[in-house]
């Protein structure tokens, strides 16, 4: 275990250097002077270049980039551009915003998925496995942000029962959550189902059925147990496009998160912002698919002791 632990460790470890440096050097090569725009159309140019001296931007790119890593590496992320705030506090602020949407989104999204999975594939055959597919094919149809304008057209102007926009309370994540998390939830029920469908008819199940044992239990302790490994596959990679890619919902109901720091960074040009929210993305689903890739050896040895072998 501890030798397929290092060996998946420094994979991932791999994969974050490579998108730092893809990251950077991608960034850095884009047209456009950010002390140009951060100092704005009047400045001159030898206050251009004082600036730029200062922030070092006039070093050559690898020594910049050496430079970059190695601070994040201590935890600085460097200095906004535009907020002349460390950047470490600024994707913190917003990663806590983004966590508590994601949190919503992911545990409707895990619980809805599973449960209409199951009863779908129990119930295979019958209308209501038709109907419950047949909403899952839609939420999987309908964009996040389409969602959103109609829960906030519905449940905030007609009804008047949720905030509309901003983070005032708990409240004000519910339909920001239901929004992201619809999506992902109709995919984990459609895996759930084709997953539990296959354990279904395996000769044990049949066996469990004949020795008298009752129907969830044959249903919940030996099926879908069996039927984990493609639930946690797709599970384990939403949670990491839950909380990267909430941008659009993040938008459309004014949250402060990290996607809407993102795209305000871009247009802005504020490149530290916007490489420490990258390399937050990219950390976030390399770990994402780490603890995926473990929790497979957790529910089926039979993983770790076929790749350690290998």
């Amino acid at each position: 275990m501890t030798k397929y632990l290092l060996k998946r460790v420094l994979q991932a470890i791999g994969v974050v250097f490579c998108i730092s440096l893809i990251t950077f050097f991608v960034l850095n090569i884009v047209p456009g002077n950010p002390v140009e725009i951060m100092l704005g159309e009047f400045a001159d140019q030898a206050t251009i270049a004082r600036v730029t001296h200062e922030m070092g931007l006039d070093q050559p790119i690898y020594i910049q980039y050496f430079s970059w890593l190695g601070n994040m590496l201590q935890g600085n992320f460097g200095t906004s551009y535009f907020q002349n705030k460390p950047v470490i506090d600024i994707l913190t602020s917003s990663f806590l915003v983004t966590a508590k949407l994601a949190g919503i989104a992911y545990i409707l999204a895990v619980v809805l998925g599973v449960v209409v999975g199951v009863v779908a594939a129990v119930n295979h055959g019958k209308w209501v496995d038709s109907v419950l597919m047949t909403i899952s094919v839609f939420g999987i149809s309908a964009p996040a942000f389409w969602i959103a304008i109609i829960l906030q057209i519905v449940i905030c102007l007609k009804f008047n029962l949720l905030p509309l926009s901003g983070i005032e309370s708990f409240k004000s994540f519910i339909l920001p959550g239901i929004a992201l998390g619809t999506r992902y939830a109709a995919s984990i029920a459609r895996i759930t189902r084709t997953s539990m469908l296959d354990v279904l008819s395996q000769d044990y199940i049949r066996t469990a059925e004949a020795k008298g044992l009752k129907g969830w239990v044959v249903t919940i302790k030996h099926a879908l147990r069996n039927a984990l490994i493609p639930i946690i596959t797709i599970a384990g990679s939403d949670l990491g496009n839950i909380l990267t890619g909430s941008v659009l919902v993040e938008s459309v109901f004014s949250i402060p998160g990290i996607g809407k720091m993102l795209v305000d960074s871009i247009n802005t040009r504020d490149l530290p912002i916007v490489q420490g929210g990258v390399m937050y993305i990219a950390v976030i689903c390399v770990i994402m698919y780490l603890v995926v890739d473990l929790l497979y050896t957790v529910v089926d040895p039979r993983i770790r002791l076929g790749k350690e072998s290998s």
